[in-house]
């Protein structure tokens, strides 16, 4: 393989989806389920044929891309999706770097099965669920949860999915051998340890909740501080504990974030009556999620009965950390070696469909470096040239596993 050739190949892939989701900020916004996001599956599709290979989808309308109909195969999957104004490379590269690797199998004439899978609604951004796709066809949704969360329109992801045709009460996914994933850090542990390579060892789990604080809207300047019942104050309060908490918890590697708030009325005479917030609580060591959960769950009940604030706290998801196969990770450390690439055993704080994989089928993900650590962001940059350096390593990887 020729790294001028495969490198030109790979930007000319880029190139051709960058501009697909652009927004006026400079980043892309495809969210899950959306028109966008139909639009991205029909051009891997666009670029599978070019390739030609073949191309098909499922009930929710995940695409796969593969050259033969295979009983039994490993996949390469990802997600091509994207937070709102994100970035161009989250997922994406998971799926250009499987479609690099059945280019490489192709050419050099090889009986290896494999298909690319591109999931859908990966980002919890459209529903505030994550991993949806993978999630449907691993049978690790559950449909009450379908019915119950909704995007922005107000449409519950059930709703949606019966609205473009899909089933929500989809057929599992069957003949998995095991599956791949190359994904961006989305961190910068590889930069500052200056290796091109990572081999991940676990996946945090995302505890969350939607947390709807009710108060009492009054005027700003005629309402003295004693009587108010400020929902915002409340919440700022929530926001620093949880940090506190979360922060007590760092040498575990629990982190603590509420990312999202809508504040109403949102006016500048007007004491706050209504905050939605959400809470997102990570992590490999369940012990300490759950440490940060209840302590957290607690605070919000005391804080709110000091002020005199009603509050409602709906639980999205409390998944579990992910430790992926064993002989898998250290089978792609030792590909690694062979080809002679710097690499770390890592964790991932970030939640990706291998997580749901890993429930049915052997499953490993190989990190490569996003510049200064920067995703979930317009500025989210890659070197193509890791894309490569990481698909190779599949690549050999499922060279050997052939062999078997």
């Amino acid at each position: 393989m020729e790294l001028y050739k495969d490198l030109e190949t790979v930007t000319k892939w880029f190139k051709a989806l960058e501009p697909i989701g652009t927004d006026k900020k400079g980043g892309v916004t495809r969210l899950g389920y959306s028109k966008t996001e139909d639009v991205m599956h029909g051009a891997i599709r666009n670029i599978a044929r070019n390739l030609g290979l073949k191309s098909s989808g499922d009930e929710v309308g995940n695409t796969y891309i593969h050259e033969k109909n295979y009983d039994k195969y490993y996949v390469i999957g990802s997600h091509l999706d994207s937070v709102i104004n994100g970035g161009r490379y989250d997922g994406v590269a998971g799926i250009l770097s499987g479609l690099l690797v059945l280019k490489w199998i192709k050419e050099e004439g090889l009986n290896i099965p494999v298909k690319v899978a591109a999931f859908r609604c990966e980002e919890s951004s459209a529903f505030g669920i994550a991993t949806v796709g993978s999630s449907l066809i691993t049978h690790t949704l559950d449909v009450d949860i379908m019915k119950q969360v909704k995007n922005q329109e107000g449409n519950s992801l059930y709703e949606t999915l019966k609205s473009k045709g899909y089933n929500p009460h989809c057929k599992k996914i069957e003949g998995v051998l095991g599956y791949f994933e190359l994904h961006i850090e989305q961190g910068r542990v590889l930069e500052v340890s200056n290796k091109k390579i990572g081999i991940v060892n676990a996946i945090a789990a995302a505890t969350r909740y939607w947390l709807f604080i009710e108060g009492r809207q009054d005027h700003s300047g005629a309402t003295p501080m004693g009587i108010r019942k400020d929902a915002l104050c409340a919440a700022a309060e929530i926001v620093t504990e949880l940090e506190k908490y979360a922060d007590e918890e760092a040498a575990n590697s629990t982190v603590g974030t509420i990312g999202y708030i809508a504040n109403s009325p949102n006016a500048f005479n007007v004491i706050p009556g209504n905050v939605k917030m959400g809470i997102d609580i990570r992590g490999i060591d369940k012990k300490s999620i759950n440490k940060v959960d209840d302590e957290i769950v607690e605070f919000i009940k005391k804080v709110c009965e000091k002020r005199g604030l009603k509050y409602k706290l709906v639980p999205i998801s409390k998944a579990k950390p992910v430790k992926l196969d064993e002989e898998l990770k250290l089978n792609l450390a030792k590909t690694a070696e062979e080809l002679k690439e710097e690499y770390m055993i890592m964790n991932s704080g970030a939640g990706h469909d291998a997580m749901k994989f890993a429930e049915i089928t052997p499953t490993g993900m190989v990190f490569i470096p996003c510049r200064d650590g920067v995703s979930h962001n317009k500025d989210e940059d890659i070197n193509f040239e890791d894309v490569v350096r990481g698909s190779k390593i599949i690549f050999e990887q499922l060279k050997k596993l052939a062999l078997q």
